[in-house]
C-alpha cells in the first residue's frame, strides 16, 4: 500500500437495512445522487478517501427493498476522470439508470455523442474533493455537453454559492447543486445560505438536490436540514431533487440508517402533490425525457 493510499481513509461500511420506512416512496421514485464502486478498479491518487466496495448490484438490492424505481449514477472522485465503472452500470440497466461523469474540458464531440448514447446525461464539477474538477472548466464544458442536453452537477462549498450565478452567466443548460450546497444548518446563519439558494433557483435550469444531512451537521436530529427542505419546497418545488448518496461515503465515525433519512426527508415534504415533483417528475425530466 503506497504512503497516497495511507492519507485516504477506508470509509465506513454502509448499513444495511434493516427495517422500511414508516411512509413509503412515491410510487416512480428516482434516486438522483449515488455512486458505486467495483473490487479491482483503479482509484485515483490523490484523493480524498478510500471507498468500501459497494457495488452495482448491491444497488439494485437497496433500492428494489425501497421501492426505488429509477437511478441516477454519480461519478465518484476516487475514480478521477477513469468512467469505467459507471458505465459498466449503465450498460447493465440501460432503461434503469442514468450516468453523470467526470471527463475532460477538451473531451471530443464524438466522445461526448458515445456517451450520451450510453445513458450519460452530465458531467460533475467538484471543488470539495480530491480528483474533481474545478469550477475553472464550467465554461469550456458547457459549451461541448449543450447540444446533447446534458446538465452540469456541481459539488461546491457554500461560500461559493453567491458567486455561482455570475460565474456561470452565460451558461445554457441545466445547473444541479449537490447536497444543498453543502450549507451549514446553523440558525444564525441558515437564512443567508437560503436566500442564496433561491436566488440560484430563480435562475434559469438550476436545480438543488436535498440530499445528505449528515454532510450539513453531526446532530442527526437536527431539525434544520427538514426546515430548509420545506423551505425551498415551499417556493421552488419544481427545482428540487431527491437522491439517496448512497453508500455515503467519507464518514468515519457514524454511519446514517437509510430509512431515517427517508423518513426525515418525507416528513419535510408531506404534501403528495410536492413530493410527486420531487422524487419522481423534476428527476424523469431532467434525467430520462429521452
Amino acid at each position: 500500500m503506497s504512503a497516497a493510499d495511507l492519507e485516504a481513509p477506508l470509509c465506513l461500511p454502509r448499513r444495511q437495512l434493516t427495517r422500511l420506512p414508516r411512509a413509503a416512496l412515491p410510487q416512480g421514485t428516482i434516486d438522483t445522487h449515488f455512486h458505486v464502486f467495483r473490487a479491482g478498479a483503479p482509484l485515483n491518487t490523490p484523493r480524498s478517501y478510500t471507498p468500501d466496495i459497494a457495488t452495482t448490484a448491491d444497488w439494485i438490492e437497496f433500492s428494489d427493498s425501497l421501492g426505488i424505481a429509477r437511478g441516477v449514477l454519480v461519478q465518484p472522485s476516487v475514480y478521477g476522470l477513469d468512467n469505467r465503472v459507471l458505465l459498466e452500470a449503465l450498460a447493465a440497466y440501460p432503461d434503469r439508470l442514468r450516468g453523470i461523469v467526470v471527463i475532460d474540458p477538451e473531451t471530443a464531440a464524438t466522445e461526448i455523442e458515445r456517451l450520451d448514447r450510453l445513458g450519460v446525461r452530465g458531467v460533475r464539477i467538484n471543488t470539495r474533493n480530491k480528483g474533481g474538477l474545478p469550477l475553472a472548466a464550467a465554461k469550456t464544458l458547457a459549451e461541448s455537453i449543450a447540444p446533447f442536453g446534458w446538465s452540469l452537477q456541481l459539488q461546491i462549498n457554500p461560500e461559493q454559492l453567491p458567486d455561482i450565478a455570475a460565474m456561470l452567466s452565460g451558461i445554457r443548460l441545466p445547473i444541479v447543486i449537490d447536497h444543498l450546497g453543502f450549507i451549514p444548518l446553523a440558525t444564525e446563519t441558515r437564512s443567508r445560505h437560503v436566500d442564496a439558494l433561491r436566488r440560484l433557483l430563480d435562475a434559469a435550469d438550476t436545480y438543488v438536490k436535498v440530499t445528505a444531512p449528515y454532510r450539513l451537521t453531526k446532530d442527526m436530529n437536527d431539525q434544520g436540514f427538514a426546515e430548509v427542505g420545506r423551505a425551498l419546497a415551499a417556493s421552488h418545488a419544481e427545482r428540487l431533487l431527491w437522491g439517496s448518496d448512497w453508500p455515503h461515503t467519507e464518514l468515519w465515525d457514524g454511519m446514517p440508517d437509510d430509512a431515517d433519512l427517508i423518513e426525515t426527508m418525507r416528513a419535510a415534504i408531506d404534501n403528495p402533490t410536492i413530493a410527486e415533483k420531487i422524487f419522481v417528475r423534476n428527476a424523469e425530466a431532467l434525467f430520462f425525457g429521452r
